[in-house]
């Protein structure tokens, strides 16, 4: 004998699975690194500091 198999369940697996395969393929696409968000944030520090340097006090 086969085993018994609940659909719903089965359901909600296979659900899962194609949700969990479509995000993947977005993070492939849209995503960026760990490295590269790190790299992006010391840039943007980097940027902010040397304009703050640059700035002009009134008197």
């Amino acid at each position: 004998m086969n085993e018994i198999v609940n659909l719903n369940r089965a359901r909600k697996i296979r659900t899962r699975e194609e949700k969990r395969a479509q995000a993947d393929a977005n993070a492939l696409k849209h995503g960026r690194t760990k490295a590269e968000r790190i790299a992006e944030a010391a840039r943007s520090e980097q940027a902010r500091r040397i304009l703050d340097q640059h700035h002009m006090d009134e008197e």
